[in-house]
């Protein structure tokens, strides 16, 4: 699984980006100053790290300076500071990327998926059965072919994988996957959507062997 340091001392931020990230099939530590991050970075390997300018302790081209002589990761500025100077200043320091806030949490992962891929990223590749899912590329396949899942299906496959082995109410699962709809999703379109995902990834959906219906509860994705 890919593992994103996020070095932020916005609490409300840091909430709402694990959260979300986590969803996308990311693992995410939490820095709120230099120090915390650059512990963190010696402790544990990341792939990589976003990184506010403005930080509890010390600073983030600070932060930006010692990874990137140390460990040699990407690294994404997530800054309100938009000024020419701090721009400059972060691509001078090495970082790959520079994000303006407020940002747009989808143009966020595009960015993530793109530095990871240009700068030689792995990330994580889960095996479901006989289905791989690359969390970097954003990718199912199935002997090497891609399986086409849609935007929603592949986001709904994701939630399953996070929770793997925990049985997943319908109410939690249009939690889940209401935001990147773009539109409300009832229980119907559950529904079609675990059905349409059955058809890709099973390879008998009359019989499903990776997501299982827990007769009265929910469904659960256990191998």
């Amino acid at each position: 699984m890919t593992k994103i340091l996020l070095v932020e001392d916005d609490k409300s931020i840091v909430t709402n980006l694990v959260e979300f990230l986590t969803e996308e099939g990311f693992s995410v530590k939490s820095a709120s100053g230099q120090s915390g991050a650059l512990e963190l970075a010696e402790k544990e390997h990341f792939d990589m790290v976003l990184l506010d300018v403005s930080l509890a302790d010390g600073n983030g081209f600070s932060v930006c300076s010692a990874i990137k002589s140390e460990y040699d990761i990407p690294v994404i500025f997530l800054t309100a500071s938009g000024d020419e100077y701090s721009t400059v200043t972060g691509f001078e320091l090495g970082a790959d990327d520079y994000i303006p806030k407020p940002f747009r949490p989808r143009e966020l992962i595009m960015r993530i998926r793109n530095i990871l891929r240009l700068t030689g990223g792995n990330g994580s590749v889960t095996q479901l059965g006989d289905v791989s899912v690359d969390t970097v590329k954003g990718v199912a396949t199935r002997d090497g072919k891609d399986l086409y899942l849609s935007a929603l299906e592949y986001r709904l496959l994701l939630v399953f994988i996070n929770n793997r082995g925990a049985v997943l109410s319908r109410s939690q699962l249009l939690e889940a996957i209401w935001d990147i709809a773009g539109e409300f999703v009832n229980d119907n379109t559950l529904t079609v959507y675990i059905k349409r995902l059955r058809e890709k990834i099973e390879k008998d959906p009359q019989n499903p062997t990776i997501i299982k219906t827990v007769r009265g509860l929910g469904y659960r994705v256990d191998i």
